[in-house]
């Protein structure tokens, strides 16, 4: 694995393309995020959001184009959602990412649990892991919550907080948000907010995706905008003010 600081993009695309039959889901996609880079991924329904990401997280392969992950060319024939997590690059859906009724430690090691050598499970260990991930990494202060706790207990913000802890731990370069604070509280949008800081400050990147707009601003570096299927601007947070930025947006509000 590369450490940080011997590439210079999470991840770049070139061209990307994606037809489902004769429809053009993406055109002549050009795309990147840099190391240590937070990008606001904007657009209308139906601008490609969702196709975009599920092309960079290995759920589809682009019909054509090129991706780079760390600066190196990738096989399309090969690339998938396990070579993404190898890669470095995680996903984070709200509301789906974590087991209602697991404690919160056995969250963290879903699919990749430690065991010893005849296969068991080592909980002492997992334990620890998740609750200095919780409190030391993503300084969570939820009150009375510990490793153990059932993730239901959790508010949506706090939800989101360990899901990024937990992709921050298995050592991702780039964190994928997609709609992180859909219905949540002005509060609880400030904590994931404080949680991307978090991904930032510790070195990684992040897209995040958001449909409104001063959440958006606000945590990113760069906004990319696409509308259907096309990236129609890349603009850097310094050239542009929020109120600009909406007013830019209602070009490519497409009513129903």
């Amino acid at each position: 694995m590369l450490k940080k600081g011997q590439f210079k993009n999470a991840v770049k695309m070139n061209n990307i393309e994606k037809y489902f039959g004769h429809t053009a889901a993406l055109k002549g996609v050009n795309f990147e995020v840099g190391v240590n880079e937070v990008v606001g991924l904007i657009g209308d329904n139906g601008a490609g959001k969702s196709t975009l990401i599920k092309i960079i997280t290995g759920v589809f392969p682009p019909t054509n184009g090129e991706i780079y992950i760390r600066d190196k060319k990738v096989s399309l024939r090969d690339y998938n959602v396990k070579q993404a997590y190898k890669l470095g690059i995680e996903a984070v859906y709200q509301d789906k990412s974590l087991g209602e009724k697991q404690d919160l430690w056995r969250n963290f090691f879903i699919g990749r649990q430690i065991t010893n050598r005849l296969g068991f499970i080592k909980v002492r260990e997992e334990k620890e892991i998740a609750r200095k991930i919780m409190f030391d990494m993503i300084g969570f202060r939820g009150v009375g919550i510990t490793a153990e706790s059932k993730a239901n207990k959790l508010s949506g913000g706090e939800r989101q907080g360990i899901a990024i802890g937990r992709a921050m731990y298995f050592d991702a370069d780039l964190i994928v948000l997609d709609e992180p604070t859909s219905a949540l509280s002005l509060k609880e949008v400030q904590k994931v907010l404080n949680f991307v800081r978090k991904i930032k400050k510790s070195g990684r990147a992040c897209i995040y995706i958001s449909h409104i707009l001063s959440d958006v601003y606000e945590i990113s570096d760069k906004f990319i905008i696409l509308d259907r299927g096309e990236v129609v601007a890349t603009i850097k947070k310094s050239e542009i003010t929020l109120k600009k930025l909406s007013e830019f947006m209602l070009k490519y509000a497409h009513a129903k």
